[in-house]
């Protein structure tokens, strides 16, 4: 199927509306557009130049938690959730009452992110896994009533408050099987030549289209990008994230989508996804050199501090990994008495590698300041 002669689909009469049922997407495709050919090769090295990093940095594990947390909650942003970075850190009793449902919300996908690469080693990327990540997204947040972890029995729409308002009515859920069926067919079918970066931007499309569940189906979609890549060797850890992207041009992403079920045009969505994967991964390697810059200032740091080194380190491990701690946890981390974690926070606030943010004489946190701008700029 050439890009230029693609027919989205069609709508088809229900009680009192219409829905949308894409045609199925498991074939070969082609296109004559030669900015889609520059892009993907531009989209092809720059994600290479970005995996490269998974071998640069040292223990790389440590700062792929924050690019979790960072996708998290900008996905999460995106459908309506107003935590900031310097909220997604805290532990849950050190959030305001009033924003605890929306740090929920990011934290429920940073848990399904983490379970789903860890699946990954044992489960292909596949509708099971999608719908195992689903009831992790959703269970114990807003959507915990929405059915988590199955695909929806009944009608759902975007935007209006109904469906005789609606902006989008995705295919009705007698239609979806065969959809999804065809789509976990499309991410593994070696029999048809088409690039992974070309499959993942049809898959994505062809997923909001679908809107199998009842809710979350934007944030799942996300994710899908990131886990496809892994699966297929794009990616050696899950460090590109599009949701930053999508968030700032949300009104073109939107547009994108809409712009394929309405006009056919697949390849303005293709190529809208291509430059998405351009400047992500040139953001994402610019993050990723000023991690090694921060590290390298830290290490110089921390071989001053004599016998406090080698518990320093430990310390600066975990704040790589999560940029928010109280004495009680250093505590804890080190297996120390509170007067020598004090003394050890202490330390790090005169280096400038700690701030305390609460203001408390008492069960005051403190945050690792030059580590979280990097995530949140």
């Amino acid at each position: 199927m050439k890009f230029e002669e693609f027919v989205a689909g069609q709508y088809k009469d229900q009680y009192q509306y219409k829905s949308f049922t894409p045609v199925p997407i498991n074939i070969q495709w082609s296109w004559e557009d030669p900015r889609i050919n520059v892009l993907l090769e531009q989209a092809t090295r720059k994600l290479g130049e970005l995996n490269a990093f998974s071998f640069i940095v040292p223990d790389v594990d440590l700062f792929i938690q924050m690019h979790i947390l960072k996708e998290a909650n900008t996905s999460s942003r995106i459908e309506g959730t107003r935590t900031e970075m310097d909220e997604a850190v805290l532990e849950e009793s050190a959030v305001l009452p009033e924003r605890r449902d929306d740090w929920r919300e990011v934290q429920n996908y940073v848990d399904a992110m983490n379970q789903a690469i860890e699946d990954l080693q044992q489960l292909p990327l596949s509708l099971r896994l999608l719908r195992k990540t689903h009831e992790t997204l959703m269970t114990g947040a807003r959507g915990t009533h929405k059915s988590p972890g199955e695909f929806r029995r009944s009608q759902n729409w975007i935007g209006g408050s109904a469906l005789i308002d609606a902006a989008y009515i995705p295919p009705h859920c007698d239609d979806m099987t065969p959809l999804l069926s065809d789509l976990e067919l499309f991410w593994h079918n070696e029999d048809i030549q088409v690039p992974h970066l070309i499959r993942c931007a049809l898959s994505h499309y062809q997923f909001e289209t679908i809107h199998p569940f009842l809710d979350g189906n934007g944030r799942i979609g996300r994710l899908l990008i990131p886990l496809y890549f892994v699966t297929h060797g794009l990616l050696t850890k899950p460090s590109l994230y599009l949701s930053d992207f999508f968030e700032k041009n949300r009104v073109s992403y939107y547009d994108a989508l809409t712009r394929v079920r309405e006009s056919n045009d697949i390849g303005h969505w293709v190529r809208f996804f291509l430059q998405a994967i351009v400047e992500t991964a040139d953001k994402g390697k610019v993050t990723f050199q000023n991690i090694l810059k921060l590290k390298n200032e830290v290490d110089a740091l921390i071989v001053q501090l004599g016998k406090r080194a080698e518990n320093s380190r430990h310390l600066v491990n975990r704040l790589f990994q999560k940029p928010s701690i109280s004495v009680q946890e250093v505590c804890e981390l080190l297996n120390i008495q509170y007067v020598a974690a004090n003394s050890l926070v202490a330390k790090f606030v005169e280096l400038g590698l700690l701030e305390e943010v609460t203001g408390q004489q008492r069960n005051r946190i403190f945050r690792f300041r030059q580590y979280l701008d990097i995530f949140d700029r």
